[in-house]
């Protein structure tokens, strides 16, 4: 099966979760300056959100620039990931209108958590399609970086409940690891051309 189809899919919901994003943010009534302020932190909420979304799209696009085909198995981990990142917007939201109240900071963190495993699914199931000598295989490695996310994540959203601004933190810190994109997965479709 061409994998065309699947990455236009994922290109348009991506798209529209940003959207959706976006949208939430309310118009502050009045034009003095001190009418943002209450804003601030929801602007930042946004924005870290907007970089999450921002990453796996790279991620994705990265990751199928080495994917020669899709299988069913391949195209139902990709709407799992699709689903769990169709949350963002929801809990960002959900956040901000509660002023980060512990549990709307916890609900968030695993949403990125299950995003991140729902990532790595999807990764196993193609890398188990194209076996650990492909160009795909290669670009993956050892996945470090996911696995050191996972265990950020795990321990950011019961800190959640102890002090949100830990939890908060953690999530920035992972967005931080994600933001330099990975270079392997540039490099290996020109390697494997030679």
């Amino acid at each position: 099966m061409s994998k065309g189809r699947l990455e236009a899919f994922s290109d348009g919901v991506i798209a529209v979760i940003i959207t959706i994003m976006v949208l939430e943010l309310k118009v502050p009534h009045g034009t003095d300056s001190t009418t943002l302020a209450p804003l601030v932190p929801i602007f930042l909420s946004y924005v870290l959100s907007f970089v999450y979304v921002a990453i796996y799209w790279n991620n994705h696009h990265n990751l199928f620039h080495a994917v020669e085909r899709v299988t069913g198995a391949a195209l139902w981990a990709n709407m799992h990931l699709l689903f769990w990142l169709s949350l963002v917007p929801f809990v960002t939201g959900w956040m901000d209108e509660n002023h980060f109240a512990p549990v709307t900071v916890a609900a968030y963190g695993a949403v990125l958590l299950a995003s991140a495993v729902s990532y790595q699914i999807l990764t196993t199931v193609l890398r188990s399609h194209h076996g650990n000598d492909s160009v795909l295989a290669r670009g993956l490695g050892t996945d470090r970086k996911g696995k050191v996310s996972l265990l950020l994540y795990v321990g950011a959203v019961p800190l959640a409940y102890l002090h949100v601004a830990i939890s908060l933190a953690l999530y920035a810190a992972v967005a931080l690891i994600w933001l330099v994109p990975d270079r392997r997965f540039e490099r290996l479709p020109a390697e494997h051309k030679r």
